[in-house]
């Protein structure tokens, strides 16, 4: 008798772990990399968004609007990352309305503000901010 009694108290421990871990991997959703676009010289010498908030692991994808050439250069000196910064950046020129370029955050990224601007277009107020959260 204390057989069985022992025997069932091992089946139901063995049957909540199962249901546990089927339960863990069916209601959890690990959070997917977010995908955000920013126009260059969107209505203007401006960004569009110019201000937008990320975190590690998204990707921005920076599109050429009007009266290009755009890029993004980020500013080490107004940002928590210099050498972030310096990566993120992107010096060459885009000159085709449409035209893209992909700047990926990576998963370690310092959290806070880095300010980006176009260099030919800074002196006109081309500044946008990229907050990591």
């Amino acid at each position: 008798m204390r057989f069985i009694s022992s025997l069932s108290k091992s089946v139901v421990l063995l049957a909540s772990v199962a249901m546990l871990v089927i339960g863990s991997l069916v209601f959890s959703h690990p959070a997917a990399a977010a995908n955000y676009e920013v126009t260059m010289g969107a209505g203007g010498l401006q960004f569009s968004p110019k201000k937008i908030a990320v975190k590690p692991g998204d990707t921005v994808t920076f599109k050429n609007g009007m009266l290009a050439p755009h890029n993004v250069m980020f500013n080490s000196d107004k940002s928590p990352d210099s050498k972030l910064a310096k990566s993120l950046s992107h010096n060459n020129l885009a000159y085709k309305a449409g035209e893209s370029f992909d700047v990926n955050i990576p998963a370690d990224a310092k959290s806070g503000d880095y300010e980006f601007f176009c260099s030919p277009h800074r002196g006109a107020g081309m500044v946008g901010h990229l907050v990591v959260e």
